[in-house]
């Protein structure tokens, strides 16, 4: 009996350490883990982008249009926890894109600040990602904060939104906004060519 049981128990003690070396497996491939890794595999660098897409076109002056447009993946004091990445428009420092892993995948917000740093009235605005998403790209549906904000500032049309994130390693990197009613704005970053490092974003340490 002694036999048996001790037998049984190597097994059981195998067994066990075969499932962790699974669960260390799959965890190590979760897309959002890979999203994020493969994003600071670029962090201190910088990139220029282009408009690819702005739907539909209206007669107001859009505030993207013929500005050098340049990510800067910058915040990476805890790259798989944290990234920030400044999207500067022109000589526009304002606009930082905050990803952070949750318990259940990544959380995009945009962090908005006027030149002396204090927060714009719309800002730290995104939503959690819903799906498990791919490693190269993830999807952020509005969150019920950022809703509250969108309707106290009067941007309704900005309810509905879902924003997007991109990361072809060796290729390019996209931010995209989407909405029901066909509206589009999405810029592509060449990974390939790094660009001059910009000024640090409005309201950084």
């Amino acid at each position: 009996m002694m036999r048996l049981s001790m037998v049984t128990m190597g097994c059981l003690v195998g067994l066990v350490g075969l499932l962790q070396g699974c669960q260390q497996k799959n965890a190590a491939t979760v897309p959002a883990d890979v999203f994020l890794k493969n994003i600071s595999a670029y962090c201190g660098k910088a990139f220029a982008g282009k408009i690819v897409a702005n739907e539909p076109e209206t007669d107001t002056p859009d505030p993207f249009e013929g500005k050098q447009l340049i990510m800067h993946v910058r915040g990476c004091d805890q790259p798989d926890t944290q990234i920030k990445i400044p999207f500067h428009v022109g000589d526009d420092h304002s606009r930082t894109w905050i990803l952070t892993r949750t318990d259940n995948g990544l959380r995009l917000k945009h962090d908005h600040r006027h030149k002396d740093g204090s927060e714009d009235a719309v800002t730290m605005y995104g939503g959690d990602s819903q799906t498990v998403g791919t490693n190269n790209r993830q999807e952020f549906p509005v969150d019920a904060e950022s809703i509250a904000v969108f309707n106290k500032e009067g941007l309704s049309a900005s309810v509905e939104n879902t924003w997007a994130m991109e990361v072809h390693p060796g290729s390019m990197f996209a931010y995209e906004l989407t909405r029901p009613t066909g509206r589009k704005f999405r810029v592509e970053f060449d990974l390939t060519q790094p660009v001059e490092i910009p000024p640090a974003p409005w309201g950084s340490d």
